[in-house]
């Protein structure tokens, strides 16, 4: 029997990676996390001592709370966030269950530092066409669904970097760009731990429309074609980036469920009643 406002590892995956995904909180003891130093996707670590402090701010936002193995740390910071307004649910069987049932964990490491409200902050080139809206969907997505990101004159990238505390991406000379044949797209799913079937599928779409391979995947040519469109659509990057991440929404679902599905003209005629 399922327990009081839970949500089963297997559920909570279906949800990640899509709009419906509830934000997820890590609520492991100090010693937990220094043994395990890696994180649930699109999940950010509180202390439990302090709950009562950070729940306020999760009002009226869909919650779900890991701790170790799903029990007592969990179960009271989903009662403080609840007491705040919160949907909150309780991840059956914790950070142990997702671990053990080989599901991705993204190396804390990995995630760039926080800024006073805790987003990640990002910069890139401005007018993104492919890698620079595909990026952002991972993060958004995967990573830091709270995340901001800035579109700056190309030459002024990395000195927006430095002052302003944000990691550049999609540049040359940065950590998060192009390594050989692969785009940052391909780095970042890396470095993230996020290589899943669907995610692969999706990343060598991404890779062919990014470098002009349009043969790397039947695909390609109309991830290609739709991201120079929305690029004429739109003069506001911003909302550019918010009219893509709907678009690699779709490409993601494709590749994860639809992939066998397809659809022929004329529909097969009815057959005639009896």
């Amino acid at each position: 029997m399922p327990a009081f406002a839970a949500i089963s590892p297997d559920k909570l995956a279906r949800l990640i990676g899509t709009p419906r995904a509830p934000l997820i909180i890590d609520v492991r003891e100090a010693d937990a996390l220094s043994g395990d130093p890696r994180l649930l996707p699109c999940s950010i670590h509180f202390p439990y001592e302090t709950a009562e402090t950070w729940a306020a701010g999760y009002r009226g936002q869909s919650v779900a709370v890991a701790c170790q193995r799903g029990k007592k740390l969990a179960e009271g910071a989903a009662a403080w966030l609840r007491h705040f307004g919160a949907t909150a649910e309780v991840i059956e069987g914790g950070f142990e269950a997702w671990r053990d049932a080989g599901l991705p964990l993204v190396p804390l490491a990995a995630i760039p530092r926080r800024n006073a409200d805790g987003s990640t902050l990002w910069v890139t080139r401005s007018r993104p066409k492919i890698d620079r809206i595909a990026c952002p969907w991972l993060i958004r997505r995967f990573v830091d669904p709270r995340a901001v990101f800035f579109f700056v004159t190309p030459a002024e990238v990395v000195a927006v970097a430095e002052r302003f505390g944000a990691t550049p991406f999609d540049i040359e000379g940065v950590p998060f760009s192009h390594r050989g044949d692969l785009c940052t797209f391909d780095v970042m799913l890396d470095e993230f731990g996020l290589i899943t079937p669907a995610l692969a599928r999706l990343a060598t779409i991404v890779r062919g429309a990014d470098t002009a391979r349009l043969d790397l995947a039947p695909e390609v040519p109309g991830l290609l074609a739709a991201s120079l469109g929305l690029s004429r659509m739109y003069s506001d990057d911003l909302e550019q980036l918010e009219a893509g991440l709907l678009l690699y929404d779709a490409f993601y679902r494709w590749s994860r469920d639809a992939t066998e599905e397809t659809h022929n003209w004329p529909a097969p005629s009815a057959k005639p009643e009896k």
